[in-house]
């Protein structure tokens, strides 16, 4: 594994956070073999030194990491204030730390990576990765050449312009009530799918992410979550660079 700094350690130990990690550093709670360590900018070998936060020792948990079919109406979040079912409902009982990494919006379903890999998740979700999300779209009316093509080079949207995208119109012809349509994005704007072809005149009736990177979300059933095994976790991280 090779060395780390101190408090990345401990916030992938999930004792608590990385920033907190630093107070934590700073405020003497922190012991590395017997010793107590104040300087921020230290590195152990995870494989060789102990480390104890007050009093108590931490080391990194195993990684695991999921592919999920979220269903409709489930919160991407690990709580609801309003009581609403959420991802943790379908978490196996012996996981641990696991986090979705992005989001799907409630209405929203299809495939999202769980993890407790934080490495994995922020580069999952950092623009520098640009990693591949497709979605199917079932949309009201039926896109014209110079909609599709709009959304092909950006469109406006909260937030700015929108990256250039692959869009294809899948089923529907000229005088449909709807239609269905792909879109591959890199991006993670919320609801961005949604006001993109709100923009160009096309309400979502329904939404479904298909894909994350190299992995589809074919062969899942709604609501199962698939462990990943090293190859495909090695597999993904190739596919991030």
């Amino acid at each position: 594994m090779g060395q780390m700094r101190l408090h990345r350690y401990i916030g992938q130990s999930g004792v608590t956070s990385r920033r907190k990690a630093e107070e934590y550093i700073r405020d003497g709670r922190v012991m590395v073999n017997g010793e107590t360590i104040v300087d921020m900018g230290i590195s152990i070998d995870p494989e060789v030194d102990v480390v104890f936060v007050d009093g108590t020792p931490v080391g990194l948990p195993s990684h695991q990491s999921y592919l999920f079919y979220k269903p409709k109406n489930v919160m991407t979040t690990l709580s609801d204030p309003q009581g609403r079912k959420t991802v943790k409902d379908y978490f196996p009982p012996s996981s641990t730390g696991l986090k979705p990494v992005g989001r799907l919006d409630y209405q929203t379903d299809g495939l999202i990576v769980v993890t407790n890999d934080g490495e994995l998740a922020a580069q999952l979700t950092h623009p520098k990765w640009g990693v591949e999300k497709e979605y199917e779209a079932v949309v009201r009316g039926v896109p014209s050449h110079k909609s599709l093509d709009k959304l092909r080079k950006g469109v406006w949207i909260e937030g700015g312009k929108t990256a250039p995208a692959i869009v294809e119109l899948v089923a529907g012809k000229e005088g449909d009530e709807q239609s269905r349509v792909v879109l591959v994005i890199h991006e993670g704007r919320k609801n961005q799918v949604r006001n993109m072809l709100s923009s160009v005149g096309h309400k979502v009736l329904s939404l479904r992410r298909t894909r994350i990177g190299p992995f589809l979300l074919k062969g899942l059933r709604v609501g199962e979550m698939r462990k990943l095994g090293q190859k495909e976790v090695a597999q993904l991280r190739k596919s991030l660079g």
